[in-house]
């Protein structure tokens, strides 16, 4: 199935006066996909994001739209021409209107106005909410409802800055399936701004990791977690920790808990130092005899118990646990390694990221 390209941002440079703040971001966004921008804050994500909106110039490079060039050094196409919604973290919806009126406020001259808003009062679950105002909805119905009024124009992309930060932990997880969910009916294009890569993965084909202004990786999450190209996305997407190895052939490691054999072959010479990422789903249980680790720590997950370990060097780190095994602080446990895919950087300094 051919994909159109929708937005591609080329060699993009912004900030703010004289200061750069994002610095050589090169992505693109096919029609209907829906994209993220992840990072923590100050990284620059959401200065990309009011670049691509035309609230900020661009320093260098561009971004094209649907294959028109809207932003480039010395021109930027103004924010109402672009057909792009936004979503803001604080809804900003109008206190004086009931929801209709909110949702019809891009559309007021539309012949089909009334239909458009009934369509979407079903489709962001909110039918016979329309003559409610705003201060007589939740959180999570006024965030729909500011949704609904960014989809009524019918726009090319819409942009969600942090759309469910003043929600609570269990609402937002459940609005942001939802709003995957509607997108995907509406086959809008859209790019998401969040530092919480829960969210990030729940709602996008396509996320970006931003660190200090550039963009680390742009890729799926499937690849973000099992292919990271730089340790701070390793170390970031997911939790994790880094060992120290030194390569045993081309695709085994050698590191303090043993033998670690890859499925794939390294670029990397032979007897060299390298950082080995373990996640929590990489040690397991084992039986007696094998490698001993303390724990220090635990947190019950339900399905699952995280457990904090750390080996006889004192290396520290995490495992998940079947949630019957009720282990305790101070206790010792038999752990194997059950980590086929290997991922693994060259040698840098500390260890501990």
């Amino acid at each position: 199935m051919t994909q159109t390209l929708l937005l591609n941002l080329d060699d993009l440079s912004c900030g703010y006066e004289q200061q750069r703040v994002v610095q050589g971001v090169s992505l693109h966004l096919n029609a209907g996909d829906i994209g993220c921008l992840l990072g923590p804050s100050g990284c620059g994500k959401t200065t990309t994001l009011r670049a691509i909106a035309g609230f900020e110039p661009v320093q260098g490079g561009r971004i094209e739209l649907g294959g028109e060039v809207i932003s480039r050094p010395g021109f930027t196409l103004s924010p109402e021409k672009r057909r792009i919604g936004m979503v803001f973290q604080d809804y900003a919806l109008f206190p004086h209107l009931s929801v209709a009126d909110n949702i019809a406020f891009g559309i007021r001259k539309h012949p089909e106005r009334e239909r458009i808003v009934g369509e979407l009062l079903e489709l962001v679950k909110l039918d016979g909410l329309g003559q409610r105002f705003p201060h007589e909805l939740s959180g999570g119905q006024q965030q729909r409802v500011a949704l609904a009024r960014a989809l009524a124009p019918q726009p090319q992309l819409l942009l969600l800055d942090e759309p469910f930060s003043n929600l609570d932990v269990e609402l937002r997880r459940q609005l942001s399936h939802e709003v995957r969910d509607i997108l995907k009916a509406r086959g809008t294009s859209a790019i998401l701004v969040t530092h919480d890569q829960e969210e990030a993965f729940a709602v996008s084909d396509h996320v970006g990791v931003f660190r200090n202004g550039l963009l680390e990786q742009w890729d799926t999450p499937f690849n973000l977690y099992h292919e990271p190209q730089t340790p701070f996305v390793a170390s970031f997407v997911g939790q994790g920790y880094f060992i120290r190895g030194q390569m045993c052939g081309s695709d085994a490691v050698q590191t303090e808990l043993g033998l670690l054999r890859g499925n794939r072959a390294y670029s990397l010479p032979d007897g060299s130092a390298v950082d080995v990422l373990l996640r929590p789903d990489d040690l397991v249980p084992a039986a007696e005899g094998a490698l001993k680790a303390r724990i220090v720590g635990k947190s019950f997950l339900g399905a699952a118990t995280l457990y904090r370990l750390q080996l006889p060097t004192g290396t520290q780190l995490e495992s998940l646990f079947p949630s019957h095994a009720d282990h305790q602080p101070g206790d010792e446990v038999a752990i194997g390694v059950a980590a086929e895919h290997l991922v693994l950087f060259p040698a840098q300094g500390s260890v501990a990221l």
